[in-house]
């Protein structure tokens, strides 16, 4: 069995990837953390008819461009955090980690975002091809995500408002319509007044990956 602590390293590389990449070549730095033998699989579950990332298996590097270049044509995203590695589940005999992640997310088109908790079940395997530098490291093999398809699809189609006024005042935590950047937390505390028109601001992760 491959140790839990080699597992957890090479998921946070990809992490690492993902959340803070490099302003040269980030999609090429991203790509890196996964295997190319086997072929790296990444699936967002959910009905395909909701999003054009959802409920498709992309399969390959190149399948992995298309998907991550979807995601920076359609989202922008935000703050995005992880649970401390004690909190993650991790299977030394599948050499697969379970984790939960938070970001802001918004749907470029429409400019409405949502706060989201999301799942990632991250599969690790030995690179079998490539130099012998990198043969053998362990990488990303499979890529699944679990996470709010139905605000995505509201966002989208530019419905989320519909859910501020079915809720009220209850309503508008974790839901922004039309953002600048700032969440209502950072408006509050600013002193810029409560709104609507907002944001989790700073990171934009897939946007620069494309």
């Amino acid at each position: 069995m491959t140790p839990r602590t080699n597992l957890t390293s090479s998921t946070q590389t990809f992490l690492q990837a993902l959340t803070n990449p490099p302003k040269t070549n980030p999609l090429k730095t991203l790509l890196a953390t996964f295997t190319t033998s086997p072929p790296p699989k990444c699936h967002e579950h959910g009905l395909p008819h909701l999003a054009p990332f959802l409920g498709r298996t992309f399969t390959g590097q190149d399948g992995l461009v298309t998907y991550f270049n979807l995601l920076s044509t359609h989202l922008d995203i935000h703050n995005m955090t992880f649970d401390p590695e004690d909190d993650w589940v991790v299977d030394e005999r599948c050499m697969a980690v379970c984790l939960r992640g938070r970001a802001t997310f918004s749907w470029k088109s429409t400019r409405q975002a949502w706060d989201e908790m999301f799942v990632y079940r991250i599969k690790l395997a030995e690179e079998l091809s490539g130099d012998l530098a990198g043969r053998g490291m362990l990488k990303v093999c499979e890529y699944f995500v679990w996470a709010d398809t139905g605000a995505a699809y509201l966002a989208r189609l530019g419905r989320l408002g519909e859910l501020l006024r079915d809720q009220g005042e209850g309503g508008k935590e974790g839901i922004y319509l039309g953002y600048d950047g700032k969440t209502q937390k950072e408006q509050r505390e600013k002193g810029d007044g409560p709104s609507q028109d907002v944001l989790g601001g700073g990171l934009n992760v897939y946007g620069s990956c494309g």
